[in-house]
C-alpha cells in the first residue's frame, strides 16, 4: 500500500490548487481524477465559457464599429466557437498535468473509494494517508420533464463535450448564473433563443436590483427575454427536434435543449459510509469552519460541500483546507470574501454583504456609488452601462461588501477584494493611486462619494 501526507480525490480548480499547494509546502501528495484532469471548469464549466463569452463580447461591440469608422459587421458560428474552446481547454489541461508531473504530485486516474478513514481503493490498488480532501465537484440538475437525449436535450456538460447540434433555434432553460450567461452567449453565437425560466434571470441571486436593472436592459438590447414563469409540463423528443409544451399553455418547437437548471454535490460511489463522512439533507458533505468532515482528518472543499458551487469557492477553499492540515484549527472559511461573478450581456461582480445583509446583521449600511456613464475610458470602449458601489459600516466605516457591474467588472473586482477584511479599505482605496483614464478610478470615487455623503471623512481620509 502507498502512503502519503495527502490524497485529494478530484482534479477540478478545489483539488487541483490544494494538491499544489501541499506539495509545494513540503507534503506528499497524491491525486485522483476519475473522468479528465481538471474537472469541470476547465474542461466543461468556466474556462470554455469565458472563452466563448469573450467571442460572445466581440459581436455585440460589433454593433458600434460604425461609429469608429470601422466598416463591416461581424457574426460567429458555434461550430467554430466549440473548436476554439476545444484547444484552449487541451493547451491549459497539458499545462496542468505537466505541473503536477514537475511538482511529483502523484496521479492516479480510475474512481476511488473509501476501504476506511485513511485507506482509499482505485480498483485493486490501495492508497493510504494521514489526511485526505474531498473535492469531487458537481454533476448536473436533471429536471424530471427533461429527456437527456444526444443532440436534442443537453447539460452545459453536454455542449461542451462534444460538438454542438445542428440547428438554429435552442430553448435555454434555466434563470440562475448558467441560464443567464448561456442564453447571452448563444445569442451572439449564431443561435436563435427561446430562454424559459421559473423566475426572473438572477432573481435569487444577491445583486442589488440597480444592478439586475442594467442586465435586464442589457439582455433587451440583444432582444433576449425571458420567459418567466414557464415551466415545461410534457418535453417530447422528435426526429427533427424537441416539442415542448409549457406551463401557460403554449407549445414551441426547438431544434435543442440545453438545461442550465443547477448542479447538485457529486458523491456517488465514494462508499463514505466507510469513512463515517456524514452528509446534510441536500447531499452536501457537511463541514466546519475550518472545512473538516465529520471525521477531522477527512476534508471537503468546492461543490460537494459548498452550495455557492463555483470555481472562485473552490479555489478559496483549498486554501483553507491546506492551511489548516498543516496548522490545525488556523483558518476559518469566509464565504463573503470570495468574490462572485456573471458573464453575461453585462458583467456583474460582488464580494461580502449588501445591504440586507448589513441590516440582517444589525449594522447601518453606508452606500458609496460611482456610474461609468462619465468614466473617459468607458466612454472611448462605447461600453459605459455600470457602475462600483460600495457598502460600509456607518458606524465604523468598514467596508462590508461591494459591487462593480459593466465591461471587466470580472477583473475590476479583484481591485476590491485585495483590500477586502481589512478595517481601512476605504483609506487604502482613496490613498490608491490609479492609472487615468481607467474604469478602476471609479472605486475611488464611489470610496470618496460615500465619505462626504455619510460623514466619514475621518474613517476613510484620516481628518
Amino acid at each position: 500500500m502507498q502512503q502519503f501526507d495527502l490524497i485529494v480525490i478530484g482534479s477540478g480548480p478545489g483539488g487541483y490548487r490544494a494538491a499544489v499547494l501541499a506539495t509545494l509546502r513540503g507534503l506528499s501528495v497524491a491525486i485522483i481524477e476519475k473522468a479528465q484532469w481538471g474537472g469541470c471548469c476547465l474542461n466543461r464549466g468556466c474556462v470554455p465559457k469565458k472563452d466563448w463569452h469573450h467571442t460572445a463580447q466581440l459581436v455585440a461591440a460589433s454593433q458600434h464599429f460604425a461609429k469608429r469608422g470601422i466598416s463591416g459587421t461581424l457574426s460567429a458560428e458555434l461550430d467554430g466557437a466549440w473548436q476554439h474552446q476545444h484547444t484552449i481547454v487541451e493547451t491549459v489541461r497539458d499545462s496542468y498535468t505537466d505541473y503536477m508531473k514537475r511538482l511529483g504530485i502523484a496521479a492516479f486516474e480510475g474512481r476511488a473509494q473509501f476501504v476506511d478513514a485513511h485507506t482509499l481503493a482505485i480498483g485493486e490498488t490501495r492508497l493510504s494517508a494521514k489526511h485526505i480532501i474531498i473535492a469531487t465537484g458537481s454533476s448536473p440538475l436533471i429536471p424530471d420533464a427533461y429527456p437527456l437525449t444526444a443532440g436534442r436535450v443537453l447539460t452545459t456538460d453536454d455542449l461542451f463535450d462534444n460538438p454542438p447540434p445542428a440547428g438554429k433555434r435552442v430553448a435555454m432553460v434555466g434563470s440562475g448564473v448558467i441560464g443567464t450567461e448561456f442564453a447571452f452567449i448563444l445569442s451572439q453565437l449564431g443561435r436563435e433563443v427561446l430562454w424559459i425560466t421559473q423566475s426572473k434571470p438572477l432573481a435569487n441571486s444577491a445583486f442589488s436590483q440597480p444592478a439586475l436593472k442594467i442586465l435586464h436592459e442589457a439582455l433587451a438590447r440583444h432582444d433576449l427575454k425571458a420567459r418567466t414563469g414557464c415551466r415545461a409540463q410534457c418535453v417530447e423528443v422528435l426526429p427533427d427536434g424537441v416539442k415542448l409544451t409549457l406551463g401557460d399553455g403554449s407549445v414551441e418547437t426547438v431544434d435543442w435543449v440545453l438545461l442550465g437548471t443547477g448542479r447538485r454535490p457529486h458523491t456517488d460511489a465514494l462508499a463514505l459510509d466507510a469513512a463515517g463522512v456524514a452528509l446534510d439533507a441536500k447531499g452536501f458533505v457537511k463541514v466546519n469552519a475550518y472545512l473538516q468532515t465529520s471525521v477531522p482528518h477527512i476534508y471537503a472543499i468546492g461543490d460537494v460541500a459548498n452550495p455557492r458551487m463555483t470555481a472562485n469557492q473552490a479555489l478559496a477553499d483549498a486554501v483553507i483546507a491546506v492551511a489548516n492540515i498543516l496548522k490545525p484549527n488556523s483558518r476559518k472559511q469566509d464565504a463573503a470574501a470570495v468574490p462572485e461573478l456573471v458573464y453575461s450581456a453585462v458583467e456583474l461582480g460582488r464580494i461580502g454583504m449588501n445591504e440586507d445583509d448589513a441590516e440582517d446583521a444589525e449594522l447601518e449600511p453606508a452606500v458609496g456609488f460611482a456610474a461609468f456613464e462619465t468614466n473617459p475610458r468607458a466612454l472611448g470602449q462605447d461600453d459605459t452601462d455600470g457602475f462600483v458601489r460600495l457598502i460600509a459600516d456607518m458606524d465604523s466605516g468598514a467596508l462590508l461588501g461591494a459591487e462593480v457591474v459593466g465591461y471587466d467588472a470580472g477583473e475590476m473586482i479583484h481591485s476590491i477584494a485585495q483590500q477586502f477584511g481589512h478595517d481601512d479599505a476605504l483609506a487604502r482605496f482613496a490613498a490608491t493611486f490609479y492609472n487615468h483614464p481607467a474604469r478602476t478610478e471609479e472605486i475611488q470615487n464611489a470610496t470618496e462619494t460615500l465619505a462626504a455623503k455619510w460623514g466619514l471623512a475621518e474613517q476613510v481620509f484620516g481628518e
